[in-house]
């Protein structure tokens, strides 16, 4: 019989053990490119997002938004593909750090998940929920617990029967996810996937 992953969890383990298993992949990617497709996607729905990330790439040779192309391209055009004004502000802001050297993956990709963490979010536009998702799924971290998220809520809230609300509940859900450590990332995918929904 296998290992169990979550041992110390009796009822995430029976979660995991009647979903399909999920295989965490090795492949990253980029931090800039993870930046902008986090921008672009903010707030919108996943259907929404891709199509605009498409028109987004499609303004640049082969698809891709070097950051002095970025800059150069006028706010009308930036406009045009679908993205507000802050989000133009806020892809210009990535670029601009990118073009200064401050977002290379050989500096920072190796930094501790709190240091990355605290880098991304001083980033114009980047919250702690997207830093997280950024280190999740770009980066493929393994230990990373998303206490914003709000799927994650609903479903810890469905498993254990809580109560409280997402605000009330986070330093519960916090003190949870101390007992699914080293996996807090597979954790919270196998939750995602509990509420047949998949995150950006």
């Amino acid at each position: 019989m296998a290992t169990p992953l979550f041992p110390k969890d009796p009822l995430l383990q029976q979660l995991v053990e009647q979903d399909p298993a999920i295989e965490l992949t090795q492949e990253r990617q980029p931090i800039y490119d993870s930046l902008l497709s986090s921008i672009i996607s903010q707030q919108l729905s996943v259907k929404a997002a891709a199509t605009i990330k498409q028109r987004f790439l499609a303004l640049f040779p082969e698809n891709n938004p070097k950051p002095e192309l970025v800059l150069a391209a006028s706010t009308e055009e930036l406009r045009g593909v679908g993205l507000s004004g802050q989000k133009v502000n806020y892809v210009r802001s990535v670029a601009q750090q990118k073009l200064d050297g401050l977002l290379e993956d050989a500096d920072i990709a190796h930094l501790p998940d709190e240091k990355l963490i605290q880098r991304l979010v001083a980033i114009k536009g980047i919250g702690r929920w997207s830093a997280e998702m950024i280190l999740m799924f770009a980066l493929q971290r393994l230990d990373v617990m998303a206490v914003d998220d709000l799927g994650i809520y609903n479903a810890m809230k469905r498993l254990y029967g809580w109560q409280e609300t997402h605000k009330e509940a986070k330093q519960k859900m916090q003190a949870q996810a101390e007992l699914w450590r080293p996996n807090r990332t597979l954790a919270c995918r196998y939750l995602w996937q509990s509420l047949n929904n998949k995150p950006l």
